[in-house]
């Protein structure tokens, strides 16, 4: 492609059926809005803007965007302008042609219709060139409700007639027009200018200039393509959630084609990272096994042979081969990133926050959670536990129900555990601290200065015993 791209997305409408305060291109598909999966397009394809109309909630909608953009910048020019009333998709184009330079080749798009592939639009751009109209189209089973593609006898493209306003005959036709075309701006922008709303919603139809493009001589194209599913809108919550999980399956059959053995691909999910915008990326070795249940979002890689338990969330992490992560472990790496090392055992129930570097063979077992903190090759904390920014070294034994206490209200501070350290249960080391290598603290301690190498260190109260105490009992009833 040569010429410039400017797409044009459409993101106006009220979206009633989704019964909702929030706009409908801003509902969540695989994590992110609806919107941002078709903004997506924009930095794929290499245009050079993306002009977005808003009209329903126009200022969420623009916000919204804006942040997401700001937080990972794509390389083209967002703009918007707002079609305010709503009066059809050739009013909506209308109101960003101005945006629109000459010297390029315009794509229209609706913000609605999040999973159309970059390589489609790649080809109808081609296809549309720098003197033709192109269309995307689908042939449907069932295309109520679709505008059909009307052919001369020659195949030739002649116009499109929405369903209201179609024909018996011409509603028998099944294939239909997607809503997304390619077209020079120089050529749209004349049509533009002569459309009107002589039909039966009393709308300007932007479909009506395909027989402006006939009448004036301009080839209109169709560019036909076989996948319903990249042209899929979304009208209503039962849309949403079967447009959900048709594109999660899809993302479940490549891993599978990887060889990735999922227990069940309809019980699996691959989300956006709703806080950064980042697109999800989950990477497997060879004989990876993910159980049901399990949802992954930002960057995710997963060594050869690991295994992922039921219903785990994962995050922003590396989990090197051999590991086993068992049910319901939660791992959220967020900005920090989280790792965990070869033949590690994780869980159940426990939780991986941002910052978790874990060493080969650590376990970190049930309600165990680590957060900013450094597990040195076979250290282990098996239950109930924090460590809270913590350098712990190898073969450390953290006992259960310990502690990091690393805030002081005001700063954290790092807790260093040096190897072959045991902590007893019940225990809370005051940080900053450091408990030497070899060193042990017995159990119920209070460790708020260090314990040198290879000693004991105890802090707790004297035990107590009154041999003629008895138990309070309760007053008989009166």
């Amino acid at each position: 492609m040569t010429a410039a791209l400017d797409l044009i997305i459409m993101a106006a409408g009220k979206g009633t059926r989704m019964k909702s305060r929030l706009p409908k291109v801003l509902q969540r598909l695989a994590g992110r809005p609806l919107l941002q999966h078709v903004l997506d397009q924009a930095a794929q394809l290499g245009a050079r803007s993306a002009v977005v109309v808003t009209g329903h909630g126009a200022q969420q909608v623009e916000e919204a965007i804006t942040a997401a953009a700001q937080a990972a910048p794509a390389g083209y020019a967002l703009k918007f302008v707002r079609q305010e009333p709503q009066l059809g998709t050739g009013h909506a184009v209308q109101q960003a042609a101005p945006l629109l330079p000459d010297d390029g080749v315009a794509v229209v798009l609706s913000g609605d219709v999040p999973l159309t592939q970059a390589q489609t639009l790649h080809d109808l751009v081609a296809a549309a060139g720098s003197e033709r109209l192109a269309l995307l189209t689908v042939a449907l089973p069932d295309p109520s409700g679709y505008g059909r593609i009307v052919r001369a006898a020659d195949g030739a493209v002649q116009a499109i007639v929405e369903h209201k306003d179609a024909s018996d005959a011409q509603r028998r036709i099944n294939e239909i027009y997607s809503g997304i075309m390619a077209v020079p701006a120089r050529l749209l922008r004349g049509w533009l200018a002569r459309l009107t709303n002589d039909n039966a919603q009393g709308e300007y139809y932007l479909t009506d200039i395909v027989a402006m493009a006939v009448a004036d001589g301009v080839p209109v194209v169709a560019h036909c393509i076989e996948d319903a599913l990249q042209v899929a809108g979304v009208n209503s919550p039962v849309q949403l959630a079967q447009l959900e999980r048709a594109h999660q399956l899809r993302q479940a059959d490549a891993l599978m084609e990887q060889g990735v053995r999922l227990a069940d691909p309809a019980r699996f999910d691959l989300r956006d990272d709703a806080r950064s915008g980042a697109r999800a990326a989950l990477a497997c070795g060879q004989d990876v096994e993910i159980d049901v249940g399990c949802i992954f979002s930002g960057t995710v890689a997963i060594g050869a042979g690991a295994s992922i338990g039921a219903y785990c969330c994962i995050s922003n992490a590396a989990i090197d081969a051999g590991a086993v992560i068992h049910p319901y472990t939660h791992i959220d790496g967020d900005k920090l990133g989280v790792s965990v090392g070869e033949g590690a055992l994780i869980g159940p129930f426990a939780r991986l926050r941002p910052g978790a570097r874990l060493g080969r063979e650590v376990h970190i077992g049930n309600f165990v959670e680590v957060k900013n903190s450094t597990l040195a090759d076979g250290a282990k904390a098996n239950h109930l536990a924090y460590l809270g920014d913590a350098t712990v070294g190898e073969r450390v034994n953290y006992g259960a129900g310990s502690i990091t206490a690393n805030y002081d209200g005001v700063n954290k501070h790092r807790t260093v555990i040096e190897a072959d350290a045991h902590i007893g249960s019940n225990c809370v080391l005051v940080a900053p601290v450091t408990v030497g290598a070899g060193a042990t603290v017995g159990g119920g301690s209070t460790i708020a200065k260090d314990v040198p190498a290879g000693t004991l260190g105890v802090a707790r109260g004297r035990q107590a015993i009154l041999a003629h105490w008895k138990r309070p009992s309760k007053l008989p009833k009166s």
